[in-house]
């Protein structure tokens, strides 16, 4: 297995995550959870796996300076149109993480790694590069891609056979992720570097809606009751996506 980038995806990733309620949700959330968690004052800020620059012009709009990692030339370029369209500046490379270490820059205040970790061949091996990045003091604003979401959908769809062969990953041109995360295994890697601070749920009960109910939801119906239930201790742990902000020990 190797990593997974999306140069022949881009589109379809786009279209697929950011053009309806699931990336609007998505947002809401790491918005959320960031503006709530980050000082007043402009921060040095890497993203990790940068894709259409999403996240990283939200930021940026908030005073912070931006620099964008993303090994996908497609998904770079999206992203170099989408600040440019907005008149802001940032630095963008287009470079995988492994590379990351060598290009020569200070630690950062705040790393955003966002739906990297589910796309690795080996997602722990990112963890030790995350720590040296950020600085002491700093932030890490971890989502990935959710096992045990996984496994309840899979189990209300009555896919027994798929979880007895606890086959997860998605076929070659699927966007569902080639290794999700399991939260418990994070938590203990994570636990001797890190302090995790704040632990939300993204889309905690969107993806569980009958169809029928998601196409009659308000959208801002939906952002509400996401965002109220997100760190729910019953709920949270629904969530597809999982996001966690991380402070270095």
């Amino acid at each position: 297995m190797k990593d997974r980038h999306f140069d022949e995806l881009a589109t379809r990733f786009a279209e697929k995550i950011y053009g309806g309620a699931k990336g609007a949700i998505r947002l809401a959330v790491l918005q959320a959870d960031l503006a709530e968690s980050l000082p007043e004052r402009p921060l040095r800020v890497l993203d990790i796996g940068a894709g259409l620059g999403h996240m990283s012009l939200w930021l940026a709009q908030r005073g912070h300076q931006l620099t964008l990692a993303e090994p996908a030339e497609p998904m770079l370029n999206g992203a170099r149109e989408r600040f440019a369209e907005a008149g802001i500046e940032a630095t963008f490379i287009q470079a995988p993480w492994q590379d990351l270490l060598g290009q020569g820059h200070q630690p950062y205040d705040l790393v955003i790694c966002h739906a990297v970790l589910e796309w690795l061949a080996e997602p722990q091996a990112i963890l030790p590069v995350l720590h040296q990045l950020t600085a002491p003091g700093g932030w890490l604003s971890l989502a990935f891609y959710n096992k045990d979401a996984l496994i309840y959908r899979n189990l209300l769809k009555g896919h027994f056979r798929k979880l007895r062969k606890a086959e997860f990953s998605g076929e070659k041109q699927s966007l569902t992720p080639q290794r999700p995360v399991d939260p418990h295994e994070l938590a203990t890697q994570l636990s001797q570097d890190w302090q995790v601070e704040i632990q939300s749920g993204v889309r905690v009960f969107h993806d569980y809606m009958p169809r029928d109910f998601q196409l009659k939801a308000e959208l801002i119906d939906l952002l509400e009751m996401e965002l109220a239930y997100r760190r729910h201790p019953t709920f949270s742990g629904l969530g597809r996506y999982l996001h966690w902000i991380c402070r270095p020990r």
